[in-house]
């Protein structure tokens, strides 16, 4: 009797412990802000026809898996469990690392070397960004571009042991191939692979570079742009818990996961114009008294730690979190943009908005015409011009790179390779085959809606007609 008593206490309480989460759910609220994702909505008996929702029982899965109480608890005593004992990571967004060291999943493919973009994609990003480089000039403006490395890239030495390189070039060594020529071009790699500092250039437990290996990446942005850097003050110095690491808080959401910064004593002079609220403000702008000169920075998040070294140089100052880049805004300044290694595909996927180049293709030797019947072509307006974009199929394309021009109301332009997942409503999807241009705003599409497109490659050109 006793026994069996105490068998009885035990389910009970086992089970009340397991009621207690489900229970206490509409009295203790969860959040997954931390984890960088948007918690899953309540489900509904309808969907928005009106019509019995058969996916009911799914929804409400997800809804309690994202809302029942202490899950900030239960998650993170999972992922000490997980990390401290066996060194993996309970969230696949998430790399656990030797030594503590954290990596952001989605670098995984370029650690690997795997799943990478090919020939003809990494020629339309250097044939994209020589137009814009080209379009700089011609406003007046130096143009910069730098890739700020993946963590894994610089710091691969605390990388779990089991992933291993393939044999293949990852998509920053191919894009170094092509733009190694290219004045603009800074490989931020080489150089933060070269810096000798006793304190690692990148947050432990968070996807970004620290102040220190910002202030390497601006001291180098200015080199190339041929200016003075900012002063660095008379010392570094580390500060514990001073940031909340990134990836930290995506498997540990009930710590206070607080990550290492570096800071110098430098007494920074420029200020932030009226609407600035954080540093991950879509657009900032800044001043600087005594300074000479106007930055426009395209930048994404890593922008954020180099952003007061860059503001402290400038008279003036723009930074800019917008994609696609408003470059019809550059104007006698030094343009920069900087892009995130993991991130290289979104310069094949969206066009600046800017007035197309006009031009007369020289290297036609031969045309041949194609029907228009599996040509994607669209227009829309933005920034007060016509947006044309589509894809071509493969057989306007020979060789490793194609040049792709717009001919409309008796004049020709020439595209970005540009493939507009998104306006195209195939989001995530990757295509070397795509073009889009912004004509001028003066100029404006026939009454007739008809275009040609033409593609040249290797001295050939195919051509054809199209009705938008």
């Amino acid at each position: 009797m006793k026994k069996n008593l105490l068998y009885t206490i035990y389910s009970a309480v086992f089970i009340g412990m397991c009621l207690v989460p489900s229970a206490l759910m509409p009295f203790v609220k969860s959040d997954t802000n931390k984890e960088k994702r948007k918690s899953a909505e309540a489900p509904r008996l309808t969907d928005e026809d009106g019509k019995l929702n058969f996916g009911f029982f799914e929804d409400f899965e997800n809804y309690f898996s994202d809302h029942f109480a202490f899950r900030q608890q239960l998650v993170t005593a999972d992922g000490r469990i997980k990390t401290a004992v066996f060194a993996t990571s309970p969230n696949k967004d998430v790399i656990a690392g030797k030594n503590g060291w954290l990596y952001y999943g989605e670098t995984l493919d370029d650690y690997l070397h795997i799943n990478t973009l090919s020939e003809r994609s990494v020629a339309n990003i250097s044939h994209n960004l020589d137009m814009i480089n080209d379009y700089c000039e011609e406003n007046g403006a130096q143009f910069v571009f730098t890739v700020a490395p993946n963590k894994n890239s610089v710091y691969p030495q605390y990388m779990p042991s089991h992933y291993v390189e393939s044999g293949q070039s990852g998509n920053y060594d191919r894009l170094v191939e092509a733009m190694k020529s290219k004045s603009y071009w800074i490989d931020m790699k080489e150089t933060l692979k070269n810096t000798k500092s006793g304190i690692p250039l990148y947050h432990k437990t968070d996807t970004h570079w620290n102040n220190m290996g910002a202030y390497v990446g601006h001291v180098r942005l200015m080199a190339t742009l041929g200016k003075e850097a900012c002063p660095a003050g008379t010392s570094w110095y580390t500060k514990n818990n001073a940031r909340l690491g990134d990836l930290a808080a995506m498997i540990y959401p009930a710590e206070d996961a607080k990550d290492t910064q570096v800071y110098n004593d430098y007494q920074f002079t420029y200020s932030y114009g009226r609407t600035f609220r954080r540093l991950d403000d879509m657009t900032i702008t800044t001043k600087c008294s005594g300074k000479e000169g106007s930055l426009k920075m395209f930048r994404d998040s890593y922008g954020e730690a180099i952003l007061p070294y860059m503001a402290e140089c400038f008279g003036s100052a723009e930074f800019s979190r917008f994609v696609p880049y408003e470059l019809y805004t550059v104007s006698g300044s030094s343009v920069i943009i900087e892009i995130v290694e993991r991130n290289l595909g979104d310069l094949q996927k969206y066009a600046p908005i800017m007035p197309a180049p006009e031009t007369e293709p020289d290297n036609m030797i031969s045309t041949e015409s194609y029907s228009s019947d599996d040509i994607i072509a669209e227009t829309e307006t933005n920034g007060g011009m016509i947006h044309i974009f589509g894809e071509l199929p493969p057989e306007f394309f020979s060789g490793s790179f194609t040049e792709i021009y717009i001919s409309c109301g008796g004049r020709t332009f020439k595209a970005f390779n540009c493939f507009e997942d998104k306006l195209l409503n195939r989001e995530d999807e990757i295509s070397d085959r795509g073009f889009s241009l912004y004509l001028p705003p003066e100029h404006q599409l026939p009454e007739d809606g008809k275009i040609t497109i033409m593609a040249v490659s290797s001295g050939k050109t195919v051509s054809a007609d199209v009705q938008l």
